[in-house]
């Protein structure tokens, strides 16, 4: 293998760990902020080295044709020492700033969507209601009008047949009645 490849694979390699170290430090700041249940993050990190594998030996295949050797330990090294040594806290920062700007645009739209259809949905309802209740009370008192008009024509047959009526319910068969139905909906 000429020195050509070598000096490939391992800017390669440094390349892959500044990539590992920026794909970390995302994820680790997201899962911090977003709190992520256990399970879930073991499932992440195990997801994630699986990923930094894959692509690391991508990178490897590109570089000398998946060949191991020690400068491709010490290029990765290298990649994750430099990146953390020079952008980990520009990059952290960077992604809690873009995690705040996707929670305050979210945040913004499902202002705007309340306002655009909520807020008139809301209105809405409260004309149905409140014309539903105008109606009722008007329905009512017009009911109550009609009832006092026509009282006199359902009180005199009201007052001529109650006594009956209440002869029928206190008689000895009604109450022997009702007693046997209370009886029947205790079992």
């Amino acid at each position: 293998m000429n020195p050509a490849v070598q000096w490939i694979t391992l800017l390669y390699m440094v390349l892959a760990g500044t990539a590992m170290g920026l794909a970390y430090d995302s994820y680790r700041v997201l899962s911090l902020k977003l709190s992520f249940p256990k399970w879930l993050n073991a499932l992440l990190d195990l997801l994630y080295w699986i990923a930094a594998a894959l692509f690391v030996f991508r990178m490897l295949y590109a570089g000398n044709q998946g060949q191991l050797r020690f400068y491709v330990f010490l290029g990765l090294f290298l990649g994750v020492w430099i990146y953390f040594l020079i952008f980990s806290v520009t990059v952290r920062r960077f992604v809690l700033m873009l995690i705040q700007s996707v929670q305050y645009t979210c945040r913004m739209l499902w202002r705007c969507i309340e306002i655009v259809i909520g807020w008139p949905l809301l209105w809405l309802w409260r004309l149905v209601k409140g014309t539903l209740l105008l109606l009722g009370r008007i329905l009512l008192y017009i009911l109550k009008l009609l009832l006092r008009l026509t009282k006199p024509i359902w009180v005199l047959p009201v007052r001529w047949v109650s006594p009956y009526l209440s002869r029928f319910y206190h008689s000895a068969r009604m109450v022997r009645i009702t007693k046997w139905i209370s009886g029947w909906r205790k079992r």
